[in-house]
């Protein structure tokens, strides 16, 4: 169930802004069996630029999300659930002819949780047009979070790009690489579109398969290289149970994994996502941060849900004690 609304007034900008998916995650109550199997299931607030949203405002941060849904009842129940997480919801609208998008899952722990995406063709959050964006939100927010996914199919590739250009790479602006094969016609054809968008980014961040989308090598020093040289000032690469590294000015930098017993991996990414966020608006040393978005992203990967998973700060902290290498 969503949190009371946050009763603090609505700042003029964000600090948080993010552009992307959001669609309503329906995810078996059981745990090991098919979808032909499953007997029940639960329903939550989802999409990678959401849940980012929601974690980052899970840290107390304000925070908001560019998106659309579906002129229908799970469009409205996506207000609800954001308002009720303390995200502002007025760059979310509904595009009409088109259904708000749901997202299955399974759950086979540690590590394979097949998804299956319906209302997706076109979904409505890759009808955001450029002409449509409030463009002095994008400029005025702290940090702004843009998505792989989001590039790959028109009109919501160049709305995505168009932001990523008025920000002319104001620091943060995050390019979250987010490759996810389904939603493109080749992995050439997203490298095409992700390394356009890359230069306009300041930090980017991915898994080992995302950062061989981007810059075509699944070497993480590489990668991370690689990033750099395309003028990013903080190249983040999650390597799951190897840690994250990352590469800025000063050289690179690991942060070790952090032991759980994985329940569902799916919304981890997104509750790192927020937590860097944190982070970096926060000013802290990037050692700090990476440690406190890779226990953040732990304890969403021991839960069912996504957004409604999201940890507060004093749960990564308190977390944070509980495990190795807390320094």
């Amino acid at each position: 169930m969503s949190p009371a609304p946050d009763p603090r007034p609505t700042p003029p900008h964000p600090e948080v802004l993010t552009i992307g998916r959001v669609g309503v995650d329906v995810y078996p109550r059981q745990v090991g069996v098919g979808l032909d199997e499953v007997e029940s299931f639960g329903k939550f607030l989802g999409g990678s630029a959401t849940n980012v949203a929601v974690a980052a405002a899970r840290h107390g941060r304000s925070s908001a999300v560019i998106t659309r849904t579906g002129e229908d009842p799970l469009g409205r129940f996506v207000h609800r659930a954001l308002r009720g997480f303390g995200v502002d919801d007025r760059f979310v609208t509904a595009v009409p002819g088109v259904a708000t998008p749901i997202t299955l899952c399974e759950l086979f722990p540690p590590d394979d949780f097949p998804l299956y995406f319906y209302g997706r063709d076109p979904a409505p959050d890759l009808l955001i047009e450029a002409d449509d964006l409030d463009l002095s939100a994008v400029t005025g927010a702290d940090l702004f979070w843009a998505t792989g996914t989001g590039l790959c199919r028109d009109p919501g590739r160049t709305a995505t790009l168009a932001a990523l250009r008025a920000r002319d790479r104001r620091h943060p602006t995050v390019l979250d690489l987010d490759y996810r094969p389904m939603f493109w016609p080749s992995r050439e054809e997203a490298r095409r579109y992700v390394s356009e968008a890359l230069p306009l980014a300041t930090v980017a961040c991915g898994n080992v398969d995302e950062w061989e989308t981007a810059v075509g090598t699944r070497d993480p020093v590489e990668a991370a290289r690689r990033g750099r040289e395309r003028g990013l000032s903080l190249a983040v690469v999650k390597q799951g149970p190897a840690g994250v590294l990352a590469a800025d000015a000063t050289g690179l930098h690991r942060s070790p994994p952090v032991p759980v017993e994985v329940v569902n991996g799916l919304g981890a990414g997104d509750a790192f996502g927020g937590a860097l966020c944190h982070g970096l608006l926060s000013g802290w040393p990037i050692e700090r941060t990476l440690r406190f978005a890779n226990v953040a992203g732990a304890l969403v990967a021991s839960r069912l849900a996504c957004s409604d998973a999201m940890p507060t700060t004093a749960e990564v902290l308190a977390a944070r004690e509980e495990t190795p290498d807390a320094s």
